[in-house]
């Protein structure tokens, strides 16, 4: 299982959320760049980049901390936040994406989505799906859709889609634990889905039961911020691994 650590952007700082609440910022450290190095340092291979001005301004923002990371690391980034358009998404690819998440827009245009499927490939696109009570929630989770989770993904997978992010919003930055159960469910309901665990991890224990459930990456934020998981501990798993 990929470890997938999570650095958001506000005003081009490393910040954490609680549950998507933009008042619930807390800056962590005003340089990503650094941040990021550090976990490299670690032996880790990829990053979740998440551009949250973006994502409340419906367009790409913070690309130059993409570029800047992406060029000053060997970090395989994937990049999410305020994608709406083809020239949002050249911008990300352009500024260093390996992949780009695509959360709202996948619910409010899936023809532009379906149509960067196409374009760019299922290895290069990841469905962003975030949930509450099993519903579909955008634009920074502030509004929340009619789509219900499993149909969401399965209609997408039907389209090419392997990769999937789903973050619980209730558990999103509240270190109470990731949601096993809906996992659980996603992985029973759709076969040879590539699923990423967002949300909630807590603890290192929570990473070999996630992995062992059939999760191909799980992305840590605030554990890591908080020191409730240490880099050294990740460092042993992706070694062992």
């Amino acid at each position: 299982m990929r470890i997938i650590p999570a650095i958001d952007i506000i005003d081009g700082q490393c910040v954490r959320l609680s549950k998507g609440d933009y008042d619930t910022k807390k800056i962590y450290n005003e340089n990503p760049l650094e941040v990021a190095k550090e976990f490299e340092a670690h032996g880790i291979e990829h990053l979740h980049l998440v551009d949250l001005d973006g994502a409340k301004s419906k367009h790409i923002v913070n690309h130059k901390v993409l570029e800047q990371i992406a060029s000053k690391t060997n970090l395989k980034i994937d990049f999410g936040g305020g994608l709406k358009t083809d020239d949002d998404l050249r911008i990300a690819f352009e500024s260093g994406a390996q992949q780009i998440t695509g959360g709202s827009i996948a619910v409010k245009d899936k023809e532009i989505f379906t149509r960067w499927i196409e374009t760019y490939g299922a290895d290069k696109i990841i469905l962003g799906a975030d949930a509450l009570d099993e519903k579909i929630a955008v634009s920074g989770w502030q509004e929340e859709s009619k789509e219900e989770l499993l149909p969401f993904i399965q209609s997408y997978q039907e389209k090419g889609i392997q990769y999937v992010i789903c973050t619980d919003i209730s558990k999103d930055g509240m270190l109470e634990g990731p949601s096993f159960d809906l996992y659980t469910k996603i992985l029973n309901s759709v076969s040879d889905l590539k699923l990423i665990a967002s949300g909630g991890i807590s603890t290192f224990d929570e990473l070999p039961r996630l992995a062992e459930m059939g999760c191909e990456g799980t992305i840590i934020g605030k554990a890591i911020y908080e020191n409730r998981i240490s880099l050294k501990q990740l460092e042993t798993y992706i070694l062992k691994g």
